[in-house]
């Protein structure tokens, strides 16, 4: 993988779908790239619901979340996840921050980052980026990301949509923000669970555009 230039904000909330956000956690902490972490309580709560993994959000062991390999994933992906060295990708790639503490770099337009993924992105969550409430770190973020004009991508994994939650997409993606529902595909020889997940986080980066092989793409046969 290839790494953007400055840093990336992920914000995990209370949608199901906790194993996208840590594989793109891991996926980014394997790379080049710098990324600022924040968590809902919510979120953590899915987590926990998902993982059994109990996040402190005062001190979350982020060892413990970015290792994660759930029960399904194949071996040949278990032993690839557990021989990465995480201590040393956190120690210099990874920075979190608690999602009450509006005196980060995160939430001021002078911190110069390359974009931001809310993954996944909860109901309420995509409420109050649309309307520009900034009731904590993560919707703040998110609204600096919009006023400046930055990649925001946000990933609701939420079925049946209402009304209000469509007019919400459509009015934060008027604000410039990219869409992105955790839809996998199926085109692409799924084999396993791992490559359901691995097709939405492959979508992500290349949102982000950070050089991915997580997915079989569609060639040019011309």
């Amino acid at each position: 993988m290839s790494s953007t230039r400055f840093p990336v904000v992920i914000a995990i909330t209370g949608a199901s779908g906790a194993i996208y956000a840590i594989r793109l956690l891991q996926s980014l902490c394997q790379s080049d790239q710098s990324v600022h972490l924040t968590i809902s309580p919510s979120g953590a709560a899915v987590i926990a619901q998902e993982t059994g993994l109990k996040v402190d959000l005062k001190h979350p062991d982020l060892s413990a979340l970015i290792s994660y390999v759930p029960d399904w994933t194949s071996d040949d992906r278990r032993a690839a996840t557990l021989a990465v060295d995480w201590g040393t990708a956190i120690d210099q790639k990874l920075h979190y921050h608690h999602y009450e503490d509006y005196f980060t770099p995160i939430a001021s337009g002078s911190f110069q980052t390359s974009a931001m993924v809310v993954c996944p992105c909860s109901g309420s969550t995509l409420s109050s980026i649309a309307h520009a409430a900034s009731n904590n770190l993560i919707s703040r973020a998110a609204e600096v990301h919009l006023k400046e004009q930055r990649k925001l991508v946000l990933v609701p994994r939420e079925t049946p949509l209402s009304v209000l939650q469509l007019e919400n997409m459509q009015r934060a993606a008027a604000a410039g923000a990219t869409i992105l529902p955790a839809m996998p595909g199926w085109y692409h020889g799924v084999d396993s669970i791992d490559s359901l997940v691995d097709f939405v986080v492959g979508r992500i980066l290349d949102q982000l555009q950070i050089d991915n092989q997580m997915i079989h793409r569609w060639k040019d046969t011309t």
